[in-house]
């Protein structure tokens, strides 16, 4: 197999694109990617300071380097969530990335500077914390943005996430997600930052290349307490079904994207307003996350 650039040898498949590259010439493609996803999408332009949602997996470190190799104002956040060894080597990872590459990373620590972790905030019913800790990146990562004066968040969601989240959407026929999911969230409120996922059209495996070629110190676990999530069995059924129909992943999206979300019907926006308590944007009088914090209050009590 060649690469389809230079005819040297290829080091990396994309089956959907019926391409190889080689060592050389990959990265490029990859970077080329994520900018056709930013350009095609809106997505920010070079003028925009970019905060980059930094876990020290292979998604968020690789679009971090991408974006600084094309130019972008791009700085990183971290969460420390308290998950035991796997938050102390994920915060390893960041601060090892930034410190490498001279960039810019901000932190906040829940334990220290909130009082809790989230393995404390358990779903009663599943046993899991895996919604509340969506609550909680959610909420800081849009805070840090804001307070720091920060146009866009942008997050390493894949291919792979984002029609895994698709299927689980579509059955269920959770119209409401189903109209709203997309590459950009725009901002509807001053308080609000606009949201973006540039990876969108670029595969797990391609992200894990691209860490690989670049020399990429990663964490190669995954979060301990997401073992048995839905969310992977649905990646796992697309990765069996993508096996037989290379690209049938991003038709899947793309295909929903262009036609689909248009005959579901975009969500309206919502009127925001500010929190009573903290003064981010919510649509109740108090914010999920204060909700949540009370509740982990009374749990404690």
């Amino acid at each position: 197999m060649k690469c389809i650039r230079c005819r040297a040898p290829a080091n990396v498949e994309v089956r959907r694109h019926r391409s190889a590259f080689c060592a050389a010439c990959y990265p490029g493609w990859f970077r080329n990617q994520v900018e056709r996803a930013i350009s095609g999408d809106r997505m920010f332009d070079r003028g925009d300071r970019v905060l980059v949602a930094i876990s020290g997996g292979k998604d968020s470190l690789a679009l971090w380097h991408a974006l600084r190799e094309l130019g972008y104002q791009a700085d990183g956040m971290h969460i420390r969530l308290g998950i035991g060894g796997y938050s102390r080597r994920s915060r390893e990872a960041s601060e090892r990335f930034a410190e490498r590459f001279g960039l810019t990373l901000h932190q906040v620590d829940l334990k220290a500077e909130y009082g809790y972790a989230v393995p404390q905030l358990r779903d009663q019913r599943e046993g899991k914390p895996c919604a509340a800790c969506g609550t909680v990146k959610r909420y800081h990562f849009n805070k840090v943005a804001v307070d720091l004066g920060y146009d866009v968040v942008a997050t390493g969601h894949n291919l792979d996430d984002e029609a895994a989240t698709l299927f689980g959407n579509v059955i269920h026929w959770q119209t409401d997600f189903l109209g709203r999911q997309g590459p950009v969230l725009e901002s509807t409120h001053p308080k609000l930052a606009r949201k973006v996922k540039p990876l969108y059209r670029l595969a797990e495996r391609d992200t894990a290349a691209y860490a690989i070629i670049e020399r990429l110190d990663y964490i190669l676990e995954e979060c301990p307490l997401a073992a048995g999530a839905k969310s992977l069995e649905y990646k796992d059924a697309l990765n069996r079904l993508e096996d037989s129909q290379p690209g049938l992943k991003q038709r899947f999206l793309v295909g929903f994207l262009r036609t689909g979300r248009e005959a579901v019907g975009r969500r309206e926006p919502v009127t925001l307003r500010e929190c009573a308590e903290c003064g981010q944007p919510t649509t109740a009088e108090v914010c999920a996350y204060c909700r949540m914090r009370h509740r982990r209050a009374r749990q404690a009590s």
